[in-house]
């Protein structure tokens, strides 16, 4: 049994335990509602407090954000204003730049309109020139045809090669006198090499520099002839007498093969097979020559140059071989000096052994005679007839009957040492 004491009256009672346990168990629950109201409540104002709070944070957050969201759209007005004017000015520049681009075109085309124009002119001057050239050259064609045609009606078999050397000669003879004044153009008669060609040309300025050189060959063939030659086969006999003779240039003026059309489109080139050689017809032989010596003439200047430098070598080669020739003259004499200055000075050595044998033949000739001076002062008719009885008689009768003994010298000397 457990005491209960009554909190308003202060009266004791007794409950057993089941009471006990009940009045303990709701007074367990209604403290623990109360706790639990009261917990409630603060935490209601707690939460009320927090929710305040974190309002007025979110509002101050929110206000922060407001005003960071207004600072950057005014940053984004500013930009977009600043954007707008940039794209204007972009905007203007694409619009100047595609305006320049426009007005480029338009001058293109205008140019290109204006090439185009020029472009057919000139091919149309084209066409009418090569028109020109071709009616021209169908006419020299149909002139040298009724050349051709003249020919055979006035030329023999042996005058075929002679007429077109004829007509060549002709046609430069026309020229002479106006076009070539200071040319030299004749037969080419030197055939020492056992060979020759038909005619050179050859031109020289006025300083004697040679400008331009040519050697012609021409070939003609009459229509009747069974053997049919071909220009390439003088290709090589023509540049053979071109280097005897030479001669810058070689050309063939032909008139073989009439049906080639190689030959017959005017001035062919066949240098692929030998340095600065042509093919022409006779209407090509005066235009030959004329560009032939058109180019020479740009290079008349590079040619006199060379001539300059080429005599300056030669100069200089003379001044060489003059002082080669006096050094082989020089060396030559000294060699020649030197051996007869041997031979004088040997024959210098050779005079003085001479004389000092000589001097040696005097000296002993000398003695000798010193001898011989002693031996004739020594000599006495004593001594001359010493076992000489009859002489020392007479020499005795001629001394008046003296004896030879006095010491008297005579003045015989013919002993000789």
């Amino acid at each position: 049994m457990n005491d209960i004491i009554c909190p308003n009256c202060k009266t004791a009672f007794k409950v057993d335990e089941a009471g006990f346990a009940a009045i303990l168990k709701q007074v367990r629950d209604q403290q623990f509602n109360s706790e639990l109201q009261t917990r409630m409540a603060m935490a209601q104002k707690e939460k009320e407090q927090e929710l305040k709070l974190s309002e007025a944070n979110l509002k101050q957050a929110l206000q922060t954000h407001i005003q960071k969201k207004d600072q950057e759209l005014a940053d984004m007005k500013a930009k977009l204003a600043a954007s707008d004017l940039e794209k204007q000015l972009s905007i203007n520049q694409a619009v100047q730049k595609v305006l320049d681009e426009k007005n480029a075109l338009q001058n293109e085309l205008k140019s290109k309109e204006m090439e185009k124009t020029l472009a057919e002119n000139a091919l149309k001057e084209k066409f009418q020139l090569e028109l020109k050239t071709k009616d021209e050259m169908i006419r020299m064609k149909d002139e040298e045809i009724e050349l051709r045609k003249d020919m055979k009606l006035k030329m023999s078999t042996k005058m075929v090669g002679e007429s077109l050397e004829q007509f060549c000669e002709n046609e430069f003879n026309k020229l002479r006198a106006t076009a070539f004044q200071n040319a030299y153009f004749e037969k080419d008669n030197d055939s020492k090499s056992g060979s020759k060609g038909d005619f050179i040309y050859r031109e020289s300025d006025a300083a004697g520099n040679e400008i331009i050189s040519i050697m012609f060959e021409m070939k003609n063939e009459n229509d009747g002839t069974a053997t049919k030659k071909r220009n390439e086969d003088f290709f090589k006999e023509l540049d053979k007498d071109r280097n005897e003779k030479k001669c810058e240039y070689a050309v063939l003026v032909s008139m073989l093969e009439a049906d080639n059309d190689l030959y017959n489109a005017g001035i062919v080139d066949v240098s692929y097979r030998f340095d600065k050689m042509y093919v022409v017809r006779p209407q090509f032989f005066i235009p030959i020559i004329t560009l032939l010596r058109n180019a020479a003439m740009n290079t008349l200047k590079y040619k006199a140059e060379l001539a300059a430098v080429r005599n300056q070598n030669i100069d200089i080669t003379n001044f060489e071989e003059k002082i080669n020739n006096f050094k082989d003259g020089f060396a030559r004499n000294y060699q020649l000096a030197s051996q007869k200055f041997k031979t004088a000075i040997d024959e210098i050595d050779k005079t003085i052994l001479h004389l000092q044998k000589t001097k040696e033949a005097l000296l002993s000739s000398e003695n000798n005679l010193r001898l011989a001076n002693n031996k004739a002062d020594e000599l006495t008719i004593k001594k001359l007839t010493h076992n000489n009885p009859t002489m020392r008689q007479k020499f005795e009768d001629l001394n008046g009957g003296k004896g030879l003994d006095s010491g008297k010298k005579d003045d015989f000397s013919d002993d000789e040492d």
